[in-house]
C-alpha cells in the first residue's frame, strides 16, 4: 500500500505523483501532509508593464499597456526557452516580491494599464495566483490575457476560462516527438486545451517560434497552419516568431528571414487570414485587411506607428476585423 500522504496533483498533464514535502517536476507545488500548496502564490519574479504587442496580441487593445507578472516554475522544460533562468528555476532561486492580488490589481490600475497579462513563465504553475488576481481585475474592469504553454487538464482549464479574455498560445510543433524530445511533454493535450479555450469563447492567437532543422519543414508549418484554420477558424492569429540561440540549444543558428517568410506564406495558402512574423523587423509585423490588403496597422518592433481599425472595422473598405478593439 501507498503511504496516506500521498497525492497527485491533476493541474498538468505530467499527473506528478508526489510523498509529504516532494515538489513536483514544475518546481512550485508541493505535498505538505497530504495537501497540495503552491510555493509561490503572491510572489512574483517579474513585473513589468509592458506595450500588449509583445505578449504577442496584435488583435487586442492595440497600443495599450499590459501589467505583466509570473512566477518561477514551468509545466514543460523546453531546451529553447528564452526566459529558462526563472521558467526552470525553483521560487527559492528567483528574486521574488511580495504582491497579493489585491495589491497587483491596485497597482495596474495605478498605471493605466488595461490588461494584466499572466506571462513570462507559465501561468498554469501559479493557478491559485491567477485565477484570484483574475477575478478581482474582472470586477475592477481589467481585462485578463495569458501567455501559456496550454499545458493543462480540461477541468482546471474550464475553471479558469470564466475571468480569462485571451490567450495567446504557444504551439511548439504538430509533431509529438518534439514535444517528447525537446520539450519535455506531450502535444495531444496542448491541442485539447486549445479547443477548450476556443469553446469557452477566449480570444485566441498563437505562437510558433520557428527553431532551425527542429520545427521548419514547410510540411511542419502546413500542418500547424491548417490545424489552426480548421481547428480554431481562419480569423485566428497565427505568429511565427524567430528563434536565437539559447539555453540549451546555443548550438543552431537564429531562424534565416526567408524561412519566417515562407512560413507566413504557407499560413495564408493554408487558409489563415492574420498571419504574423515575429522578433524580427519584417513586414509581417503589420496587420493587412484580408479584403482590400491595405495596412490597417502598421507596427515597428512592439509598437504601433499607425492605425487603421476603426469599431473593429478596416478604415479603408470596412471590413470586420475580429478581435478586441474596445
Amino acid at each position: 500500500m501507498g503511504s496516506p500522504l500521498r497525492v497527485r496533483c491533476e493541474l498538468c498533464p505530467a499527473y506528478c505523483e508526489l510523498g509529504d514535502y516532494q515538489v513536483g517536476a514544475c518546481r512550485v507545488r508541493m505535498n505538505k501532509g497530504g495537501r497540495l500548496y503552491s510555493l509561490v502564490y503572491g510572489k512574483p519574479c517579474s513585473v513589468n508593464v509592458d506595450p500588449i504587442e509583445k505578449k504577442p496580441f496584435f488583435h487586442m487593445l492595440p497600443a495599450t499597456t499590459a501589467f505583466s507578472v509570473a512566477t518561477a516554475g514551468c509545466t514543460l522544460s523546453c531546451k529553447f526557452c528564452q526566459n529558462w533562468q526563472i521558467s526552470q528555476a525553483r521560487p527559492e532561486e528567483t528574486d521574488n516580491s511580495e504582491l497579493p492580488p489585491e495589491k497587483l490589481v491596485e497597482l495596474a490600475r495605478g498605471q493605466g494599464c488595461r490588461t494584466i497579462a499572466y506571462t513570462y513563465t507559465e501561468p498554469t504553475v501559479f493557478y491559485e495566483y491567477m485565477f484570484d488576481t483574475a477575478r478581482l481585475a474582472r470586477a475592477a474592469g481589467i481585462k485578463n490575457t495569458m501567455h501559456t504553454c496550454g499545458y493543462i487538464n480540461p477541468a482546471p482549464l474550464k475553471g479558469l476560462t470564466p475571468y480569462i479574455d485571451a490567450a495567446n498560445v504557444d504551439l511548439k510543433s504538430m509533431d509529438a516527438s518534439f514535444y517528447e524530445d525537446v520539450c519535455g511533454g506531450k502535444l495531444a493535450p496542448v491541442l485539447a486545451a486549445l479547443k477548450i479555450m476556443r469553446q469557452e469563447g477566449l480570444w485566441i492567437e498563437v505562437t510558433n517560434l520557428v527553431i532551425p532543422s527542429l520545427n521548419d519543414s514547410p510540411d511542419n508549418i502546413a500542418r500547424l497552419a491548417g490545424w489552426v484554420a480548421k481547428e480554431l477558424g481562419p480569423d485566428t492569429p497565427v505568429h511565427f516568431s524567430r528563434f536565437f540561440p539559447l539555453y540549451k540549444l546555443t548550438n543552431l543558428p537564429p531562424t534565416p528571414p526567408d524561412t519566417l517568410t515562407r512560413a507566413r506564406e504557407i499560413g495564408f495558402r493554408e487558409g489563415l487570414r492574420f498571419v504574423y512574423v515575429g522578433n524580427i523587423s519584417h513586414e509581417g509585423e503589420s496587420t493587412f485587411c484580408p479584403k482590400c490588403n491595405k495596412m490597417i496597422i502598421e507596427r515597428q518592433g512592439y509598437f504601433v506607428r499607425q492605425m487603421r481599425v476603426e469599431g473593429g472595422r478596416c478604415g479603408f473598405c470596412g471590413e470586420k476585423i475580429p478581435g478586441i478593439w474596445s
